[in-house]
């Protein structure tokens, strides 16, 4: 598989209420890598096509990552990433020894695709909570036409208290990871969402529905109900002949009277 290092747009904090984006003399937006992962020894990487979880402790939080820590969670500025949309040659590849913070690594160019991580949590006056727990959602480019390519990305944080993590500066920062792939630029089809938005099998499916009870119905109908009734219908006018020549009590009578009154006779 194919391995992409995910590196983070910085932010410089001079100062430090103050955010101001580090670019290079031509003003230039500039990257360094993410940091480094306890897990690793090296910046957050994700596997082309690998769908995992996967964690990426930072050990230390400076006072300097604190700071943009704020400005994340309180959405006064993105916590932008690139990533890199096919593999990098050797030479172009960044590293913790050559980045920093005074000489980046360019600007975003045709090689890299943006990824935006919306991190979420609250600030408070003497600590900081994060939302830990992130999703990653990965385009890949059709494999028919660019195979190995990543399209677009997205990721953010799961803001549920349970991935919340409390920090102060000096602390650990312990990050996890769901990422997941898409294998064209489409979101996947035949999910049916929170709205319960109607689609045409499930429109399919209810006439189906109809019709087979429909169905069922007529079959009790006329193979149970129908030959039930037609059997009782004829004992009650076998009986009424029997009991005086009336049909169910009413009627004409044969040679005799009926409801009280006769039947008059001709020569």
């Amino acid at each position: 598989m194919l391995l992409y290092t995910l590196t983070i747009f910085v932010q410089l904090l001079i100062p430090p209420s103050e955010g101001e984006h580090i670019t290079d003399s031509t003003g230039q937006l500039q990257y360094i890598p993410f940091p480094t992962c306890n897990e690793t020894g090296r910046p957050l990487e994700f596997y082309f096509g690998s769908e995992q979880s996967q964690n990426c402790t930072i050990d230390f939080i400076s006072d300097e990552f604190f700071h943009l820590l704020e400005y994340y969670v309180h959405n006064d500025s993105p916590f932008t990433c690139r990533i890199p949309s096919r593999p990098l040659p050797p030479s172009t590849t960044p590293t913790i020894e050559t980045a920093s913070a005074d000489k980046g690594q360019g600007a975003l160019g045709s090689d890299y695709i943006p990824l935006i991580i919306a991190l979420t949590g609250s600030l408070q006056l003497s600590h900081l909570h994060v939302s830990s727990h992130l999703n990653v959602l990965l385009h890949a480019a059709p494999k028919a036409t660019d195979p190995g390519v990543i399209a677009a990305g997205t990721a953010y944080s799961i803001s549920i208290s349970a991935s919340s993590t409390r920090i102060i500066v000096g602390d650990a920062l312990p990050l996890q990871f769901s990422v997941r792939w898409y294998p064209n630029t489409q979101l996947p089809s035949g999910w049916t969402g929170v709205g319960g938005h109607i689609y045409m099998s499930t429109l399919i499916y209810c006439l189906l529905s109809v019709g087979c009870t429909a169905a069922v119905c007529l079959a009790y109908f006329r193979g149970i109900e129908l030959p039930r009734r037609l059997r009782s219908h004829g004992k009650e006018r076998m009986a009424a002949v029997e009991g005086g020549g009336r049909l169910g009590g009413y009627g004409y009578g044969i040679g005799g009277a009926s409801n009280g009154y006769a039947v008059p006779k001709r020569d």
